[in-house]
C-alpha cells in the first residue's frame, strides 16, 4: 500500500510525495516516490527524470500522513 505523505526538511519547504510503508524507529532513512513541492511544481534541485530520492532523517523535522481515499469516505461526523 502506498502512502501520501509531506515532508518537512530541515530549512526547506515541504515537499509531497508517495511511500510504500510507514517507516520505523529502526529506520534510517524514508524512500519517497514522485517528490513535489505542495503546489504539485517539480523540485529545483533535483534532475528531470529522478522519480525516487532517499531522504536521511537527519534532515527531516517530521512527516504527515495523508488520508487515504478509503479513509476519506468514512463518515466522520453525523448531524441528527
Amino acid at each position: 500500500m502506498h502512502y501520501t505523505v509531506i515532508i518537512h526538511p530541515i530549512g526547506e519547504e515541504p515537499i509531497v510525495g508517495e511511500i510504500e510503508n510507514i517507516p520505523t524507529v529502526k529506520d534510517t532513512m524514508v524512500v519517497v516516490t514522485n517528490p513535489r513541492r505542495l503546489d504539485g511544481k517539480e523540485l529545483h534541485y533535483l534532475a528531470d527524470n529522478v522519480i525516487t530520492v532517499i531522504w536521511p532523517f537527519s534532515r527531516i523535522n517530521f512527516i504527515e500522513l495523508m488520508p487515504s481515499k478509503e479513509e476519506e469516505d468514512i463518515i466522520g461526523f453525523v448531524r441528527e
